[in-house]
């Protein structure tokens, strides 16, 4: 074979091998179809015990917002599982501390909130590995679960998962509570309870730092109706740890008994006003 044949049979397999590389780099984005995922994929999707509803948050830890939900989750005696960016708790680390130490389960949802279709392998662990590290150094706990900005898997996010110990956890239902135009009784709470059944894992967001601005107000206003839409159903609400999707678990991730427990954010957050929407919510500033 001469030298110039040579190269232009490398040349036509680089020209099929980028593509083939690209489709396998994004072919686990397929995962993002919800009524896909739901049916094909339980344990992605996070459907648990059947008697129980997981409440996950994305895009937290916000110093503005968060302290609200964390009061009331803990006047209903609930944990939830928070899905924190790297970036934003490096802001607020102490805010961090006081939600693992109040009984919520801190999970990785990367370092920014960028799609993953975008990074590469090596990026995409990096990531992943600054994220859990941070997390496991304010908390002492590391954290063991993970949730990809916009829901969307990658083969090198599948690796670093892998190679990092975590397990992805997207969700079965969701409030569509990021809109600018979501409101707390009808977007927020029916469009959660058009998809929700015992055993899912239900995707809020506590943090407006992605979302539209101000659109945690109606996510926080929805909040209670869903909570005692589940106990009418007879669904116990808590963190993904205690959904019977992991086995054995985390070490030193099990939940104490509620009686037992009190919340680390007691007499730490000043309230001062803010309206929200068309309500008045009472907004927390640290001490």
């Amino acid at each position: 074979m001469t030298p110039r044949r040579a190269t232009r049979t490398v040349l036509r397999a680089g020209g099929l091998t980028l593509p083939l590389l690209a489709v396998a780099h994004a072919a686990p984005a397929v995962s993002a179809l919800g009524p896909l995922r739901n049916r094909f994929m339980p344990h992605l999707s996070g459907q648990g015990q059947p008697d129980h509803v997981a409440l996950t948050f994305d895009h937290g830890p916000d110093h503005l917002s968060t302290p609200h939900f964390l009061r009331l989750l803990d006047s209903r005696g609930l944990r939830a599982t928070f899905f924190l960016l790297g970036s934003m708790a490096v802001r607020s680390p102490g805010l961090v501390k006081e939600m693992s130490a109040a009984g919520h389960e801190i999970a990785v949802h990367g370092w920014a909130h960028r799609p993953l279709v975008l990074r590469g392998p090596g990026a995409t662990y990096d990531g992943l590995a600054r994220a859990r590290d941070t997390f496991a150094d304010l908390t002492g706990i590391p954290p063991h679960l993970y949730r990809p900005p916009y829901g969307v898997m990658t083969s090198g996010a599948h690796l670093a998962c892998r190679r990092l110990g975590l397990i992805p956890v997207l969700w079965t239902a969701w409030g569509r509570d990021w809109r600018a135009r979501a409101t707390p009784p009808r977007t927020v709470y029916d469009t959660v309870m058009a998809g929700l059944r015992g055993g899912g894992t239900i995707l809020l967001h506590d943090s407006d730092c992605t979302p539209a601005k101000g659109s945690w107000c109606s996510t926080l206003g929805a909040l209670p109706r869903l909570m005692d839409a589940c106990q009418e159903r007879g669904w116990d609400v808590g963190p993904l740890r205690d959904h019977g999707l992991q086995s054995p678990r985390a070490a030193g991730s099990e939940r104490s008994p509620a009686s037992t427990r009190r919340s680390s954010l007691e007499g730490r957050w000043k309230p001062w006003s803010l309206r929200c929407g068309d309500g008045l919510v009472t907004k927390e500033r640290g001490a």
